[in-house]
């Protein structure tokens, strides 16, 4: 994908190749949850007995913890029934054939369980048994979130703070304080460009974040720019906020208006679902005015917080950052 950047920077910014990284700003150590572990076990309630039956569920092959149907050999070893495919029916233990044995004994353990959630020291407070545990785990709203950086495929995840730092410090965006903002793309030899990334901005306003997208694709038979705005955070608190993007020339002009994305939402997600503001090539270039043989887009916009009238139920933007 090629990368371009907006005029308001000096000069168009490398892409650094960000390896797989867990970064938190800050680390909640939660002992009730921990010692959750303990209480709620049924048998011993030592932390090594908790333990032992934890490291008893966790698969030798991909060190996961198991989930029905665990399988096991003649000779008692145990593993998955994802990795019971991979090892091609054979004990990664004892290399026994492993057959079609159940470990309903362990399985019967496993029901038996009460686990935090592993975002616990994160912040989570939560308890679930333990085959309700993974499900709440994908849905955690103390999970990591991943780098919201469009350009390439970063693979670092952490809280918002360390993100923020993040896209900062290595991918060196643009960052902005306030609500409002005006920018121009541009772009020589527009018709030759068929997918194109400009570099992402961050915006600081209501004491949130939020991240500003603009990028040329293709979309059925013909090639479209598109802004749109992700939100740092959840999406239920995403939904506290409206914004408005406008771009326009030669007396004429295109505005949208709508939520910001949580970035909980890839980027790719956002942009495939045509949620944003979407300008046919022809009408950007119409927009750029001239010999319509680059385009120069100015788009602008606001973004403002919704709040609740107590006495009327209405809902009245707050367009102060």
């Amino acid at each position: 994908m090629e990368t371009e950047s907006m005029d308001c920077e000096s000069s168009t910014r490398s892409i650094p190749n960000d390896n797989e990284t867990y970064h938190f700003s800050s680390t909640k150590k939660h002992a009730g949850a921990a010692a959750a572990v303990v209480t709620n076990i049924v048998g011993p309630t030592s932390t090594a007995a908790a333990t032992s039956v934890y490291e008893l569920l966790e698969c030798p092959v991909c060190t996961f913890s198991m989930y029905p149907p665990i399988h096991q050999c003649h000779n008692g070893h145990t593993l998955c029934s994802t990795c019971k495919v991979r090892v091609h029916n054979r004990c990664p233990t004892c290399r026994q054939e492993l057959g079609d044995i159940r470990c309903l004994a362990l399985e019967k353990v496993a029901e038996s369980l009460e686990l935090p959630c592993k975002y616990y020291n994160l912040g989570c407070p939560e308890i679930f048994p333990y085959y309700s545990k993974l499900k709440h785990e994908s849905l955690c709203n103390f999970r990591p979130y991943s780098c919201p950086y469009a350009g390439s495929e970063c693979g670092v995840v952490g809280d918002i703070p360390f993100l923020v730092s993040h896209l900062r410090d290595d991918h060196k965006v643009d960052m902005h304080a306030g609500s409002t903002f005006n920018h121009r793309y541009v772009k020589s030899n527009p018709r030759e460009v068929e997918n194109a990334t400009w570099m992402l901005t961050v915006f600081q306003c209501f004491g949130q974040y939020f991240c500003l997208h603009f990028e040329a694709f293709q979309l059925g038979m013909g090639p479209v720019y598109m802004a749109f705005l992700r939100f740092m955070g959840d999406e239920e608190e995403a939904r506290s906020y409206s914004y408005s993007l406008e771009v326009g020339g030669s007396g004429r002009k295109l505005t949208w208006e709508g939520t910001p994305r949580s970035i909980r939402d890839s980027h790719r997600k956002v942009r495939d679902s045509n949620d944003g503001l979407i300008i046919q090539r022809n009408m950007a270039l119409f927009f750029s005015g001239g010999d319509r043989k680059e385009l120069k887009l100015r788009i602008t916009g606001k973004i403002w917080k919704e709040q609740h009238s107590p006495d009327s139920g209405l809902c009245i933007p707050n367009l102060s950052s």
